[in-house]
């Protein structure tokens, strides 16, 4: 419903091979969805501006955005465009009037031009991610209005893992901008090929002779596609009027920040619903059998090992497709999150860029130190950590983490200890036992 490509698809881990509308569990406790706090960067913008601490600003062609994107801190040069008719208000998308979406490590805002709401979607520490909107009119207080089921009807599947989270998709877009749902659609994601990602988008920056789909529709469902005219594009201005968009960007390496961050996203969240659920059970059945409450059974402590390898996989970005040229982006967004990197006592930061093979020099995901990882429980958290300084130091040789060589296992272990104090504890005390 919120965002167009990136879906946000709400639907519960569940213990049991149910389907979403037969078992949406996570209404019940202990997560409780729809009713426990959230404590996301929205929830607490909200309180501010209610409470006066915060203005929000309106403008007659932006309403409430660029104030919106200065508020929660959110950077100008992320913003990505997106022309395909799949989301809550596709009658203002189209290939001359494309979605804008902007985005930060936990906070995505969509914006359409005359739209009526802002659609926005934020990852607390508990709850994972949730939706809200915000009115476009001008009011004397505006008001974020959290979604209370809509997006729930449409958006559940198992292409988010099973969790409130995110879905970056590719289609094949027509001169409308809508979809040829005949020729399929692509779950892009880091590990997806090049040639699939980015259908109904557009997208700056160069790539060699790599091709994409992005900033291109197709007539039928079976003329061949168009990966050539849209290719190593670093202006838009034969597509749309960039004037009425706050950047003339939708940055290439933007858009693979994005695509790995939503799954990274809903993998932290699925492990943090699966130990939650397999802890509130186990403490049923402790009751039930008379055992000691804090009990945990092999069957709970298999989950939770599961979810833990799950993030693993995520972070450490396995099976992630090999880029053959190098990626140039078009904007500042490659200076700006680089920039913003914590970095060790060599200089170095989990937020550096490859760009020529890979994403990122240290493949180690830089949500490891989100708030959403820190806020994972500590029986998962902990069991995420134990797994990672494994790999890093050699003793997990498994054929899904040899994509990392000793020399960079090593450069990501001294920066990891450098910039997470947690992962110098936990190192230790594996070391120690």
């Amino acid at each position: 419903m919120i965002f167009a490509h990136i879906s946000l698809m709400l639907v519960a881990l569940s213990a049991s091979s149910k389907t979403f509308s037969q078992n949406p569990s996570f209404e019940r406790p202990p997560i409780d969805y729809h009713n426990a706090e959230t404590l996301d960067p929205i929830s607490q913008l909200a309180v501010k501006v209610q409470t006066g601490d915060v203005e929000l600003q309106h403008e007659k062609d932006f309403g409430y955005l660029r104030s919106l994107l200065k508020a929660l801190d959110v950077p100008l040069s992320s913003q990505t465009l997106v022309f395909s008719k799949t989301s809550l208000q596709l009658q203002r998308i189209s290939p001359r009037t494309p979605r804008a979406l902007y985005f930060s490590d936990d906070v995505y805002i969509g914006f359409c031009q005359e739209g009526d709401v802002l659609e926005l979607a934020a990852t607390g520490p508990q709850q994972g991610a949730t939706f809200y909107t915000m009115s476009q009119q001008k009011q004397e207080q505006p008001a974020f209005i959290r979604d209370r089921g809509n997006c729930l009807a449409c958006h559940a599947t198992g292409r988010t893992q099973n969790v409130p989270g995110y879905l970056m998709r590719s289609v094949f877009p027509d001169e409308r901008g809508q979809p040829r749902y005949g020729r399929g659609t692509h779950l892009t994601d880091s590990t997806s090929p090049f040639q699939e990602r980015w259908g109904g988008w557009y997208v700056t920056g160069t790539h060699g002779n790599m091709r994409h789909m992005g900033n291109s529709t197709c007539n039928d469902d079976t003329t061949a596609f168009d990966r050539e005219t849209g290719a190593n594009c670093n202006a838009l201005d034969r597509f749309i009027e960039t004037g009425q968009f706050l950047s003339p960007h939708s940055d290439i390496v933007a858009l693979m920040v994005l695509q790995h961050q939503s799954q990274m996203h809903n993998a932290i969240a699925a492990a943090n619903y699966e130990t939650r659920q397999a802890v509130h059970q186990a403490k049923q059945m402790n009751e039930l059998l008379e055992r000691a409450p804090d009990h945990l059974s092999e069957t709970a402590r298999r989950r939770i090992n599961t979810a833990a390898e799950r993030v693993l996989q995520h972070l450490l970005m396995c099976d992630e497709f090999k880029l053959t040229d190098r990626i140039i982006g078009s904007s500042q967004f490659t200076a700006y999150f680089e920039k913003i990197g914590k970095r060790d006592q060599r200089g170095r930061s989990l937020r550096d860029f490859d760009l020529q093979t890979r994403l990122f020099r240290y493949p180690c995901s830089y949500l490891i130190h989100s708030d959403a990882f820190d806020g994972l429980p500590t029986l998962v958290r902990t069991k995420i950590l134990q797994k990672l300084v494994a790999v890093l130091t050699g003793k997990d040789t498994r054929e899904a983490y040899q994509h990392l060589s000793s020399e960079t296992r090593k450069a990501m272990l001294e920066i990891l200890r450098d910039t997470k104090p947690e992962f110098r504890k936990v190192e230790r005390s594996t070391n120690t036992n």
